[in-house]
């Protein structure tokens, strides 16, 4: 067995060198929570390991009221949890960091890493992906930024190249009289993964153009009922345009029901998946619009 070599980069065009140089040899490592539960589960690691925990110009909190939120990839969980600038302008990011993993997990895990490791179930997505999150890839060659949905190809699969790193999250500001809600259903209290996950955003008409109770736009994000997190476009439709009633409700969580394709598994059952995503959808959207009335 050959001896793992193992890099410390400080910078990100050094990061970016070393990936050039190794190629599909190379693997990315920062908090390595990922990196111990595949390790745990017998996958074998690649005889190269880049720590980039210490790279700074990859962790950092940057918001603009004209361009929005952007999050360095190696930024914790437990940094976006607890940013008093995530907290005011984008809460259902903090929530969801909160939501995840442990404490001292948070601590230590990336965003960046979280996203890369792909799972279906992770909460911070469905909430990236109601708010039209992109994603920044950089390589030697430069720099290209694929919209948040695109991400994913599968169950740890992303469309990352040999020789590529995740540097950032942008995340456009949200527009006045909007909110949006990230709702996990899990087995126990404390650290677990979503049985199911459901975030929704909502945009309200103004006050002074009589439109103040329409739903002038909805987003809605599933996580851990697909082999990806992924939108429910059609549902999305639907409550374009409409005022909040139960009866609207009901009709647009069953299409975001119909798009789904859960597993059974330890967690949870397909069927009992599906009718949680019928009780969580509407309680998402009907929670966005109660923090769009207190705020107003």
């Amino acid at each position: 067995m050959s001896e793992m070599k193992y890099l410390t980069p400080k910078s990100l065009n050094e990061t970016l060198f070393f990936l050039s140089e190794y190629k599909a040899q190379a693997g990315l490592i920062a908090g390595g929570t990922d990196l111990i539960a595949k390790k745990k589960r017998g996958v074998e690691l690649p005889p190269i390991l880049i720590n980039i925990q210490e790279v700074q110009d990859l962790n950092y909190i940057k918001y603009d009221v004209n361009t929005g939120l952007e999050i360095g990839s190696v930024t914790s969980l437990a940094a976006i949890e607890n940013s008093p600038t995530i907290k005011s302008k984008f809460s259902v990011l903090a929530n969801a960091a909160n939501m995840m993993a442990s404490p001292a997990v948070r601590l230590q895990a990336s965003i960046g890493g979280n996203l890369c490791n792909a799972a279906p179930s992770a909460d911070i997505v469905p909430a990236l992906l109601t708010l039209k999150a992109k994603v920044k890839i950089s390589s030697a060659e430069g720099d290209r930024c694929v919209p948040i949905e695109d991400f994913f190809t599968g169950p740890g699969k992303t469309v990352l190249k040999t020789s590529e790193i995740l540097s950032a999250i942008h995340v456009p500001s949200m527009p006045p009289r909007s909110a949006a809600v990230y709702l996990k259903q899990k087995r126990r209290e404390g650290a677990d993964l979503a049985v199911v996950g459901v975030a929704a955003f909502v945009a309200m008409g103004a006050a002074s153009s009589g439109q103040s109770n329409i739903l002038q736009e909805v987003r809605i994000a599933l996580g851990a009922v697909a082999p990806t997190p992924l939108r429910a476009k059609e549902a999305e439709d639907i409550a374009k345009g409409k005022k909040l009633t139960g009866e609207n409700l009901r009709e647009i969580a069953e299409a975001a029901s119909s798009i789904c394709a859960p597993i059974s598994d330890a967690r949870g059952s397909a069927e009992y998946r599906l009718k949680m995503i019928k009780v969580l959808v509407p309680r998402a959207i009907t929670q966005a619009v109660d923090q769009i009335k207190l705020e107003a």
